[in-house]
């Protein structure tokens, strides 16, 4: 799972990706305009892994995880030139977005229009997206009526003609200036439209970037769109607790009251807006959190494992995190009849413990 992070010049990306992955990128005043892409792995933080470490003591305990990537390039020109192909080929492979828009003041970091006003550099990026997206989409179109001006076969006009009726469906939102993630489109219409890049259609987390006081974000984002999440929190502050050591982090948190870091808040929200859930495999060896997504059946969280399990897959051990437990042991959920086998189609539940027997 891949979320690249967006924003403005000085709406404080990098300091959130130094926050977010314990990095220490410099944190630039102003943009090169350059495109560059910077990625770090981070865990996904879950007191269930925690529990079952402490319950079998394996040499190798594991989270899941999630990629953050730092997008520098988009140039505060954006409403003269719009979106580079170069910058939207780079970004449209991205699972989600991660959108910081500057809530702060600082005499030493101005702003790149000159006043703090997040609601206007919200709209401003999004209607760049909007724009890029109309754009593909208007492409799309017009190669769709080169294709059948050239006498396209039956079968594939009646293809052709499915895929023009829903982006046209598209073009009109986007021309209303509305995010794709906010339309109702069926499962098979979202699986049509994944290899096109479609900006818009990604789910996102917009993130206020805030100074000295929590900044209400019903009080920025109006809109309540399926594929979007908000949150504040205080970049900086953020990123200087991340850089400390464990117990002075505890320390520092504990003489100012703060009972938990947004961060952690930040990605449990990206993996839970991406779609995602955790299973688990456990054993002497190792304790590890695995990413699928809802709704994933055991066959493919057997191959999240190891392709040979999915491909031999012959049934899936299964017990709950709460059964497990509650009982304290694998023995005792056997013994209370919490353990069940299930077939290649089982749906994979949160927390569910697999064990896959496979013969390859």
């Amino acid at each position: 799972m891949e979320l690249g992070i967006i924003g403005l010049p000085t709406s404080g990306k990098t300091t959130v990706f130094n926050a977010l992955t314990h990095s220490h990128r410099p944190t630039a005043a102003a943009s090169t305009g350059k495109i560059e892409l910077v990625s770090a792995v981070v865990d996904v933080p879950d007191e269930r892994v925690d529990r079952l470490s402490a319950l079998y003591s394996p040499r190798k305990t594991t989270y899941a995880k999630v990629t953050y990537t730092d997008i520098a390039g988009l140039d505060q020109d954006l409403g003269k030139t719009g979106l580079t192909g170069e910058l939207r080929n780079k970004i449209a492979p991205m699972d989600a977005f991660v959108h910081v828009v500057r809530a702060f003041e600082s005499d030493h970091v101005p702003h790149i229009f000159d006043s703090v006003d997040p609601r206007r550099d919200l709209e401003r990026m999004e209607s760049e997206f909007v724009l890029a997206d109309m754009i593909s989409v208007e492409a799309r179109l017009d190669r769709i009526a080169e294709r059948m001006q050239k006498g396209a076969k039956a079968e594939e006009r009646q293809a052709l003609a499915e895929d023009r009726e829903l982006l046209g469906h598209l073009q009109s939102a986007l021309g209303d200036g509305v995010p794709l993630r906010s339309l109702d489109l069926a499962p098979d219409q979202r699986a049509a439209l994944r290899g096109y890049g479609l900006l818009t259609l990604k789910p996102t987390l917009v993130l206020l970037n805030c100074g000295d006081e929590i900044i209400d974000t019903r009080d920025i984002v109006h809109a309540d769109h399926p594929l979007t999440e908000t949150l504040a929190l205080q970049g900086q502050l953020e990123m200087e607790l991340s850089q400390l050591s464990a117990e002075e982090a505890e320390l520092f948190m504990g003489e100012y009251g703060i009972t938990e870091l947004a961060l952690n808040r930040v990605i449990q929200a990206s993996y839970r807006l991406i779609g995602l859930q955790s299973f688990f495999t456990v054993g002497e060896d190792e304790v590890r959190a695995w990413n699928l997504r809802v709704g994933g059946t055991a066959v493919e969280a057997a191959g999240s494992i190891h392709t040979d399990l999915a491909r031999g897959f012959i049934r899936a051990e299964v017990v709950s995190y709460a059964d497990l437990m509650a009982g304290g042991s694998m023995a005792a959920a056997r013994k209370a009849g919490q353990v069940h086998l299930e077939g290649k189609d089982y749906i994979v539940l949160d927390g569910d413990i697999i064990h896959v027997r496979f013969s390859v």
